[in-house]
């Protein structure tokens, strides 16, 4: 080996993690998820019945935004602990707990970094959160730090190849995303969940799933993105004004590809893996 190449060969920087947290924490932040959020009810309950969810058992949902598995799992009295690190994202889902009546802590925590005790929960959950997450090594680590010996952890994952997924990477032609952060929707795949998790698992059952996306049409699902979604609406703000139609014009045209209403409205598929894993 030419020795003088190799010195001359960079190594890989180790990723500013702290710094693209806190990017992503101000993309959150932006907008208001919530209004997205809230059309994604159904994945939350039906990852409650995936895990099989018992009255009374402790419950932590993680990255949990407006908090649609929170409200699930305490519709069926588990005791919730719902986490997020954008405290306006929890106030939304203290809006909606407190209009159903249903008694759940709420907490500003980092999934990152939980505060939390080792084994203090009989289930950890996350829908479409804890895979944005810049350090899924990290990530994987805390969630299965504070389940308990025997708990299951339940995850609903866009996948690469679905409508979200592809939606990340149109945004990604556009607006160039930070070095050294792999794609979130690697959490949609088997195999990176099995090397997150499978050491620490005595099992991991993995369904693909579909949610429907249901708008006016294209062209007003991609308004509600860019106003209220935060990644989409940040994407937007970073490119001049003078490009912002060719993302414009590439989203619409990913969410023709996938829209299969035929009728002038949108509905539009998007897979998931819906992940429910037992830790030994």
């Amino acid at each position: 080996m030419n020795t003088l190449a190799a010195a001359a060969t960079p190594a890989q920087a180790t990723p500013d993690f702290a710094a693209v947290k806190s990017k992503q924490q101000a993309a959150w932040s932006s907008g208001d998820y919530a209004v997205v959020g809230t059309t994604l009810q159904i994945v939350g309950e039906s990852l409650a019945e995936a895990i099989d969810l018992r009255a009374g058992s402790t419950v932590l949902d993680v990255a949990a935004g407006n908090g649609n598995v929170t409200l699930a799992a305490a519709r069926r009295w588990c005791r919730v602990t719902s986490t997020d690190y954008v405290g306006a994202l929890l106030a939304r889902g203290r809006e909606r707990a407190a209009a159903e009546r249903l008694d759940i802590e709420f907490r500003e925590a980092d999934v990152e970094a939980l505060p939390f005790a080792d084994g203090s929960f009989d289930n950890v959950v996350s829908t479409f959160g804890c895979m944005f997450a810049p350090n899924p090594q990290r990530t994987a680590a805390e969630m299965l730090r504070v389940c308990k010996s025997g708990g299951k952890i339940g995850m609903a994952n866009w996948t690469p190849e679905g409508m979200i997924g592809q939606l990340f990477k149109t945004i990604g032609g556009h607006v160039k995303p930070p070095a050294g952060i792999e794609s979130p929707a690697l959490w949609g795949s088997r195999k990176r969940i099995d090397e997150l998790f499978g050491a620490q698992a005595s099992a991991i059952d993995v369904t693909p799933k579909q949610f429907a996306f249901r708008y006016r049409s294209a062209e007003h699902m991609l308004e509600i993105f860019r106003s209220f979604y935060g990644p989409v609406l940040k994407a937007f703000a970073a490119l001049d004004p003078a490009v912002q139609p060719l993302l414009a014009r590439d989203l619409l045209a990913l969410l023709g590809r996938f829209n299969r209403a035929g009728d002038g409205t949108l509905v539009a598929p998007s897979e998931y893996l819906e992940i429910v894993i037992t830790k030994r």
